[in-house]
This record gives structure tokens, sequence and C-alpha cells, in this order.
């Protein structure tokens, strides 16, 4: 049976239609999404993606049926944090929370039913339970045509597995959904929209952008402090030391309360940690001990499961929420603790190591086990995100589940996975969907491997060494440790550019790391071999979503903000093809010039990861300090103008802790770079007068560089 669509205008650019009966408990309702309006109006005007009737839903006997036209050669993208593919076409993903995504089902630790396509529209299903989405992978049969079908004994060439459809479905559940269409010009204008339907993105505080180092597990007050202090002796730079469970007095389940064996006295802990430059950041998950203080308060507010014995709180309840923030008020944030690392939040209920409640889990609230499991992840950003913006101090955290809204949490995803390829193409994958991703390393099986990862880790939006299980260190090995300290002291000296993108996707929802599909003119069709401008593409091929062969998907290279461009390498590699987009292009390090609109070789050695500068453009940085400067502190700025093209950048700046940007105390300075007619450079930083507490003190200029200095 037919389902009567009606489409309203819900915010510009964004359309919604409600079908069936949907739960209340939904992520855009739980993070209370407030669209940035006047953000979405500067995008300017938008029409809706579809002709009347082209979007159509059917009720069938599982629940509602979504339809959507596809083209031939419709590119998707999307659908949260996916480790093993960039473009989903003919694939079918099964959006479920899971911990342990090891298959190519669409599982995962933040799986978002919200899909991009390169024809410049997006469909989002806010919903707290599990979507299917068939993305051009199922073929009705009235729709089947002949000339798709082939004996496969003998054509072999021609035949199949997926036939290649025109239609792509979502399977809603069983009480229905809230739809919004997200229209725009490219995939990069869907993605800015989406962001800015879920609040803009997230702006960290300028410490989170530094080094971040998480010590063993079991690590007391003296050896977390001796082991930070060896990062200043060996000019490493870190801002953030991250406790593992043995901060807690019982983990598994956990208490959220100090362990008194360890850290005797956590509030001069924690002080002391400051006062040399460290922020604290602290482990946690959900399921709550019988032994914390806590337990008897949250325990009629607790599923009718367990977990490791634990309680696991129902969090859709405002009583709870209330429970865990008040606690964690009094016990951290009362004593200056940053941040938290929340784990487990996602479950493995269908492997070999099932530990997660079940979906028929029964909770206070109504809701049940499938429902929770999907939010936890959510739930814990925002209870926690609220605690710091009442204390009007910004957080920058881990989480290991995520989910559809969640732009505007500042949290960073990782995985207990740890396989360097997927982790470079989640990064990539993580720009569609409002997610941020970091490749942490926590070991290597060879110092090669360890610089591949280090260097790659300090271009990601959280720069991390997880040494809980192992010890591992930035200097672990000795023969390539000037290497590591070379990048982690580069990422420092490029904090100014690095909080400048963060500050762009807060205000306009531009992803601060974007994969090349989101990048205008940036590669070749996968379906062709040339790149804009018709240069000529010669690269490996790779098996197609349809069967046969496609053009290589660039899910190994993203860009950072509008003008750095990183291509990693990986372990046991000593060259790698790069596709540059259209201009003139430098290599940061090498110095080296490339015409873009191409694909280019590059053979950089093990002492450099291939970055990329784009002709005329402004880079804001500043000498490397031990961390991030704090509220009030100043430093040097560093305008470094590349090439020979005039050019410029934005800079933006405010007092990097507080929410005071949200109330006018923030800035953003013009830096403009011009010739004169002699051929000599002159540099214009506008703004810079203002009157305001800024960050940089004294500005110097650098001309028509090549290669970083």
């Amino acid at each position: 049976m037919t389902i009567s669509l009606q489409w309203t205008s819900h915010v510009p650019g964004i359309w919604k239609t409600t079908i069936g009966d949907p739960s209340d408990l939904s992520p855009l309702a739980f993070i209370g999404c407030r669209p940035k309006t006047e953000a979405l109006k500067q995008m300017g005007e938008a029409v809706f993606p579809f002709e009347s009737g082209d979007v159509a839903a059917e009720s069938k006997r599982r629940g509602p049926l979504l339809s959507v036209p596809l083209t031939a050669s419709e590119k998707l993208y999307g659908l949260g944090l996916q480790f093993m593919k960039l473009n989903q076409r003919g694939r079918t993903r099964f959006l479920r929370v899971n911990s342990d995504p090891k298959q190519d089902t669409g599982e995962s630790h933040a799986p978002i039913p919200f899909v991009v396509s390169d024809r410049g529209y997006g469909i989002l299903i806010d919903t707290s339970r599990i979507v299917t989405v068939h993305l051009g992978s199922t073929m009705r049969l009235s729709e089947t045509r002949p000339e798709q079908i082939f004996d496969r004994n003998n054509q072999r060439a021609q035949w199949k597995a997926t036939l290649v459809s025109e239609r792509m479905e979502f399977v809603l559940p069983s009480e229905g959904a809230d739809v919004y269409v997200i229209a725009g010009n490219s995939a990069l204008d869907v993605v800015r929209r989406y962001n800015l339907l879920c609040g803009g993105g997230a702006l960290p505080p300028r410490w989170g952008l530094g080094f971040w180092h998480r010590v063993p597990t079991l690590f007391t007050d003296k050896q977390v402090m001796e082991e930070a202090l060896e990062y200043r002796k060996r000019e490493f730079p870190c801002d953030v030391i991250g406790l593992e469970p043995g901060w807690h007095s019982k983990s598994y389940p956990v208490t959220y309360e100090w362990y008194e064996g360890r850290y005797p006295n956590p509030k001069q802990f924690v002080a002391d940690m400051d006062r040399e430059g460290f922020k604290i950041n602290l482990w946690e998950h959900p399921y709550v001990s019988p032994e914390s203080k806590l337990f008897e308060k949250l325990l009629p507010l607790s599923g009718s499961y367990s977990v490791w014995g634990g309680l696991a709180p129902d969090y859709s309840l405002e009583e709870a929420r209330t429970a865990y923030q008040e606690q964690h008020r009094r016990e951290h944030l009362s004593i200056g603790v940053s941040g938290y690392k929340l784990d487990e939040c996602d479950g493995s209920e269908l492997t070999g190591n099932s530990w997660m409640f079940p979906a028929h889990a029964e909770f206070p609230s109504g809701h049940d086990g499938e429902q929770l499991r999907q939010m936890y992840g959510l739930m814990f950003q925002k209870m926690t995100t609220d605690l710091y913006r009442e204390e009007d101090k910004r957080t920058y955290g881990l989480i290991r589940a995520s989910g559809a809204g969640a732009s505007s949490l500042p949290y960073a995803l990782y995985s207990d996975l740890y396989d360097h390829k997927q982790f470079i193409r989640a990064l990539c994958n993580a720009s569609f969907s409002g997610l941020l991703w970091t490749p942490e390393v926590r070991k290597a099986s060879s110092a090669e491997d360890w610089v591949r990862r280090m260097q790659a880790v300090c271009f990601s939006p959280m720069a991390m060494l997880n040494a809980w299980g192992d010890g591992t260190k930035p200097w672990s090995f000795p023969e390539v440790e000037h290497i590591v300290r070379h990048y982690i002291q580069l990422r420092m000296r490029l904090l100014p550019y690095l909080y400048t993108a963060f500050a762009k996707y807060h205000q306009d929802g531009t992803p601060p790391f974007r994969a090349m599909p989101l990048v205008t003119g940036s590669g070749p069709s996968e379906s062709g071999g040339t790149l804009a401008g018709g240069a000529a593409v010669k690269v490996d091929t790779v098996d197609a979503a349809y069967g046969g062969n496609k053009k290589k998907e660039w899910d190994d290279q993203f860009m950072i903000g509008d003008d750095l461009l990183v291509a990693p390498l990986f372990a046991g590699e000593q060259e790698r093809d790069v596709c540059l987009p259209p201009g003139r292009w430098y290599g940061l390090e090498s110095g080296d010039t490339y015409e873009g609109g191409s694909v280019i070789r590059v053979a950089p050695g093990l002492e450099r990861i291939p970055v990329f500068v784009r002709d005329g453009a402004v880079i804001p940085m500043t000498p490397w300090r031990p961390h991030a400067p704090r509220q009030g502190e100043q430093m040097p700025l560093l305008l470094c103008h590349f090439g020979d093209a005039e050019g410029g950048c934005m800079l933006y700046d405010d007092d990097g802790e507080s929410f005071a940007y949200e109330r006018g105390e923030s800035v953003w300075r013009q830096a403009e770079v011009r010739r004169s007619a002699d051929g000599s450079w002159s540099g214009t930083l506008a703004g810079h007068e203002r009157s305001f507490p800024s960050t940089f003190g004294e500005v110097q200029w650098r001309f028509s560089l090549k290669k970083l200095e």
C-alpha cells in the first residue's frame, strides 16, 4: 500500500516528512539540535531535488519502505563511520552499532542513516532503531531489463553479481521515522547543510588539537607525572594525558571513583599536571559497579540486563542523567578534569565475544535494548558536553559509538581495530556524516610502521598515542625518534591553521577534514578515466560494487582545510599515486612543484609524509611550543605564503577554552598577499588591530615559499 508523503520546508534547503508514528527517542530529538538558520540562509536558495512522486513510500509487513530513484552513474557516500568502502553504491548496509565491524555489512561504531549523493542531495532518517539501506543493490522484477541478464557459464566477463539498479531503498522501523531531504549544488553543500541542521560543527578547545598521550592502565600518579615530564625533557609537545581504567577504584564494571592506592590526592595530582601544561582525560564506560556510590540511585533507573555485573542505566530518563552529571561534576570537573574517553558504549551482540545487553532488554522509560544500544554513544557525548557547557568550559574527548546529529559534539571516534589503511579510509568517510575520527597509534610491527602511523595521526582530528596496553612512547624506536618529534612539533606549528579549520566547521558546516569527493574537481570519475580538465588518469583498478573493474577510489588521501592535501604512506610502501585537484601545488616539505588536475607519483622516503599546499595559500603558523597556549597567553604568528600566485586566508581567534565566542568574543582576520609591479610582495592582516585579547603577538610574513622553512 502506498504511503502519502507530505514534505514541508524545515529550514532553508532541507525538507522533512514523517512516516508512521515514530518513537519520541531519536538522535536529533535527544541531542536537541538547533539548526544554524542564518548560516543555512547564507548558503543561498535551494529547490527540492526530486520531481513530484520520485521519492515514494510503501507499507510493508516489516515496516515502511522508502524508495528513491538513482541514475546509472550516481555515486553514494556517507552512512557514518565505514571502514571498507568510500562509494557505497551497489551495497546493502545494515546500520547497527557494533564494536567489532570486521565485515563489510554497514555495522559500525557510528552507523548513520544519512546518504550523500554526488548529484547534490542527501537523505537522513532520524530514528533510534536499526535501518537497512539498499544502495542500488536490489532489482525489482518489473524493472529488470533483458540486456542485463547474462549466462555466467558462457558470458563470465559480462556477468555481474549485483545488477545496476535504478533504485535506493530504505527499510524503516515498523513504527516509522522522520525523514529529511537535504539539497545542495554539490556533495559538499549537502554535507554542510547537514552539519548546520545539527547545530554546526564542534569547535574543540585549542589544547584539544595538541598531542595526546594515554598511559598504561595501572599507572600511579607518580608514574603519570614521570612519563609526562619525559615529553618535556625530550622536546616532544604534549597537551593531554589520558588515564585508563586503573584510575577507578573498580572497573569492568566501573565506579567513576578514584582509587586511593594509585591516586591518594586526585585534586593535587590534577593541579600539579596542569601546572606542567597537561590536561587530564579520564577513561570510563557506561556500566556501573555495585560498589559505586551511584549504584543504589541508578538501580531503579536501569535496564533489565546487566553488563559485566554492572547496571546499564536508562539515560533517556532525565533523573538518570542528573545523577550521572552530579557525580561527575563533584568528583571530576570540580578538581579540573578536562574530559573523557567514553569506551564500550557500542557492544558486540552477535559475535563470539558478546557482552552487550540484548535488543529485547527492557528499560524503565519503555524503550528497549535496540534503541538504547543505538543511542548510548550519543547519550554520553551529550551528557558530558552539557556538563562542561554549564561550567563555561569546552571539552574534547574520545567516543567509541556515535550516530546522527553528532556534528556539534566535541568527540573523536576511535576503535579497537587496527588496520592502518582502514583507519585512513574511516577518516575520509567520517567527513560525510558530521563525525571526527582519530587513527590513534598504539603499537607498531617495525620502526617503519611506527613512523607511518605517527605521521598520519599528526594530520588527523586528534593526534594521540594510546599506550594503555604496552607502554609505547614516541621514542620507543630510537632510530626514528627524530622523525616522530619533527611531526609532533609540526602539528603544534600548524595549530592556528587547524583551529581556523574547526572554526569554519562550527560557523558554516565545512568539515575540517574532507574526503576527495567533497573537494570540487578533486578526482577522476570512478567510472571514467579523466580528471576535471581532461587529464588522463593511470591508476590501479579494484573490484567495483557491481563487479568488473573501476578506477581507484581516492580513499587514502584527504584535505585539511582548503589548502593542505595529505596523502599518507603505509608500512611496506616506498611510493604512491596522489590525485591533485586543479591548480599548482607544492610539496609542503620537499618544495617540489606539481600541476594539479592530474595523478602524480611521489617517493618521499621514510622521513616525509606527502603533504601538498595550494599555490597562493597563506598558512598561519607559530613556533612550536611544549603545549598549546592557554587562555590569555600569546604567541608569535608566522604567515607563510606559498608559490607565485597572490592569495590569502582567514584566521580565527578566540580565548581557546570557554564559550565566550558564542557571546561575540571572537574575531576573524583576513590575511592577503599582493604582488606589486616591481615583483615585490606585501601582506596585510585586516582585523589584527581590533580590540581583542589576541592569542597572537608579533606578526611575521614569509613570501613566495616553495617549501616550509
